[in-house]
């Protein structure tokens, strides 16, 4: 699994050692890897032998939890990738089981501890819940993505999968922080997922699908750590107390929330100036097509006026061999001078004796 790095604020011989170890820590937006000093305090206080992941985000992940101390993890993924093969490769705890969830739980052995990290949609994530608390009611549940995009608003990589009934209308557009409405410049699945219009309401979202469950099977209770979209962790009432006293620092954060809010907050800004740069980017590119297309279309008529040009000249050429041609033929045709002046002398002759 993937570490964050233990970083001090340096020396004074060494001022960059912070700065070097955040350029050197891979960029997890969103990634489970980042909790796992939660799950340590969780593998410390049980005994954890088996884990059942609901959606595998690399397979390094899924190898944490057999560092921790499992022994088997079932890492269900419908269509996993050979990026995630090849990461669970040679270790014998990984058991890649190619599938959707719920519907594979049942082949599965019952799990100590079930990772949920799939489809974020209340009908996907109630169903995963109504089968663990009713079969395996004694394992601990954690659960990504209960807070802010998908806490009160579904979200869909396979909409074809569930009831028509039991989704919402969706769209391409995704939320932000910045208003109540989805945006084109929100948090967007780009082809990957799409997400209900609407936030709120019934049957809307992976923290209301929590909540309607443990109130339908009673005796549990969830905790939140709010940091990078959110972490739930659901304890029995009666006999967890020790878990929810070693997550209390974290759960109960005002740090940790303030941080996240601005985490979102700063995240959804980057979204809107990088689709912001996109559209720049497009409008340069159609005013660059269009400065093509009337240059192309300048040339043309440049062409065209050449053309013209030179037809006008011959033609202007012809016209003027034409008139010299035309006028040498009435030169060489016309009477000479003197019988000209004669013509003039006998026609004023001819006029004055018919009076």
């Amino acid at each position: 699994m993937t570490r964050v790095l233990e970083t001090g604020p340096g020396t004074r011989d060494d001022p960059h050692a912070q700065a070097r170890d955040a350029r050197n820590q891979p960029l997890l937006l969103h990634s489970m890897a980042l909790f796992r000093e939660l799950f340590a305090e969780l593998f410390d206080r049980r005994s954890i032998r088996t884990v059942v992941e609901i959606g595998v985000e690399t397979g390094q992940v899924s190898a944490c939890y057999a560092e921790l101390g499992a022994e088997a993890v079932h890492c269900v993924e419908p269509v996993p990738s050979d990026e995630m093969r090849a990461a669970m490769a040679g270790n014998d705890a990984l058991h890649l089981v190619e599938g959707r969830s719920p519907q594979v739980l049942s082949q599965l052995p019952v799990a100590d501890l079930y990772v949920i990290d799939g489809d974020h949609n209340y009908a996907t994530v109630r169903a995963e819940l109504d089968w663990i608390l009713t079969h395996a009611p004694d394992a601990l549940i954690a659960l990504h993505d209960v807070l802010w995009p998908c806490s009160r608003r579904d979200q869909y990589y396979e909409p074809h999968v569930l009831p028509a009934a039991q989704t919402h209308p969706r769209t391409a557009d995704g939320p932000t922080v910045w208003h109540d409405e989805v945006t084109p410049a929100g948090f967007v699945g780009l082809g990957q997922f799409t997400a209900a219009e609407h936030a709120g309401g019934e049957g809307n979202g992976v923290l209301t699908a929590v909540e309607d469950a443990l109130a339908e099977h009673g005796g549990r209770r969830l905790e939140i750590v709010p940091a990078v979209f959110g972490l739930g962790v659901i304890l029995r009432e009666d006999a967890d107390q020790d878990l929810s006293d070693a997550l209390r620092p974290f759960t109960s954060s005002a740090l940790l929330k303030a941080m996240e809010n601005n985490r979102i907050a700063l995240y959804t800004r980057v979204l809107a100036l990088q689709h912001e740069a996109v559209a720049h980017a497009d409008e340069a590119d159609r005013q660059v097509r269009l400065l093509a297309e009337r240059h192309s279309e300048a040339e043309r008529l440049r062409r065209r006026c050449d053309e013209l040009r030179v037809r006008h000249e011959e033609e202007l050429a012809a016209l003027r061999n034409r008139h010299a041609e035309l006028q040498r033929r009435f030169d060489s045709e016309r009477p000479p001078k003197l019988v000209r002046e004669l013509l003039r002398v006998a026609r004023g002759l001819r006029r004055r004796f018919r009076r």
